[in-house]
């Protein structure tokens, strides 16, 4: 025979906070069900029906009342400190992160999941991928960078912005640099059917070669406009004949030309810059050419003119780059400089650790 259900009375304090339980969105689903189960029992209706309704076995039912009768509402929340202890803490975190910090094991090149695991000895691998998608870190993910050692970093490069934000007046300011080494490529190519019925464009993977071109190319940054010079090198005379070109279309002008530092472009004993004196270079810092704005022209130009061509002959590549630019300059707009000075003039150091996103 079994033994009759404890009753369960309510007040109307207690109603009304198990009836907030059930109602509201956030509650946890345990409190719930424990709300519900208290609620039913007081309309007095039985263990076994509700245990039936809430698919859960009448033992449970019975927990719940005989808590609730002995404690109240209190008694249907968990006691802080109950239940299963963590195995991982934030001090595991940081051991998984200082062992990214030191070199793989002997005969590997870099850390994997497992590897980290398995020199850790107690944490679990599915653990150590947790901690490394937390800090969205990419083991076999490669970035490259480099550090400008110019002493003067900071005063040409706020040289440089400030001819992009705040040009001279009645002046013209040119981003200039050449493309070398540009190859002729000869490859099949087109698009292909995929066994699912998508067609995508490829081309084949081997190429026959039919030499090299160099672009030289003058980006007028407040009108975004490009002039270019087709050459077989990049020696001295050859930027010097581009220059020529460039400085006729601007007579009587000002004109501030933005260069990188390689020697060709550096003022030598032959004169040419004391000839013209309206014309004035601004070197870009030491591994800074990214300042430059003919760089971001030249990855638009690799993009869309080729990237995707096959070419058998130089000549080919001079035509594909003189078309490409006469159909953009009509629509060429300049470039918007958004970056602080303070952020350009800002520069990273090396020495980063792993160790220290637990800070």
């Amino acid at each position: 025979m079994s033994r009759p259900a404890v009753p369960v009375t309510l007040t109307s304090e207690d109603r009304e906070k198990l009836e907030g339980w059930v109602t509201r969105g956030r509650t946890e689903q345990r409190l719930g069900l424990r709300a519900r189960i208290v609620l039913a029992a007081a309309q007095g209706e039985g263990s076994l029906s509700i245990a039936k309704r809430e698919r859960v076995r009448p033992a449970t039912i019975s927990k719940w009342r005989q808590r609730f009768a002995l404690l109240g509402v209190e008694g249907l929340v968990d006691k802080s400190g109950r239940g299963r202890k963590p195995r991982y803490d934030k001090t595991t975190v940081k051991r998984v992160l200082t062992k990214l910090d030191e070199p793989p094991p002997r005969g590997f090149s870099s850390w994997t999941g497992g590897l980290v695991a398995k020199a850790l000895g107690d944490v679990s691998q599915d653990q150590v991928w947790r901690v490394l998608r937390r800090y969205k870190i990419h083991l076999q993910r490669r970035r490259s960078w480099c550090i400008s050692t110019d002493p003067e970093f900071a005063a040409k490069a706020a040289d440089i912005v400030g001819l992009y934000l705040h040009p001279p007046e009645n002046a013209v300011v040119l981003s200039v640099d050449e493309k070398p080494h540009i190859q002729a490529l000869e490859r099949a190519q087109g698009y292909l059917r995929l066994p699912n019925g998508r067609s995508v464009r490829g081309f084949n993977h081997e190429y026959k070669r039919h030499g090299t071109t160099t672009l030289f190319a003058a980006l007028e940054v407040a009108t975004g406009q490009v002039k270019a010079g087709h050459y077989n090198r990049r020696k001295r005379v050859d930027f010097l004949d581009f220059l020529n070109e460039v400085v006729a279309d601007y007579p009587g002008e000002d004109i501030h030309v933005i260069l990188d530092n390689l020697s060709t472009h550096k003022p030598k004993h032959d004169g040419w810059l004391p000839r013209h004196k309206n014309v004035h270079f601004h070197f870009t810092p030491t591994h800074a050419s990214w300042l430059n704005q003919i760089e971001v022209w030249f990855s638009i130009l690799e993009a869309r003119a080729l990237r995707h061509g096959s070419f058998i002959s130089p000549k080919q590549v001079r035509d594909a780059i003189d078309r490409f630019i006469a159909a953009y300059n009509p629509e060429a707009h300049p470039f918007e400089w958004r970056k602080a000075v303070e952020a350009v003039v800002h520069q990273k150091q090396p020495g980063f650790k792993f160790a220290n996103l637990c800070k």
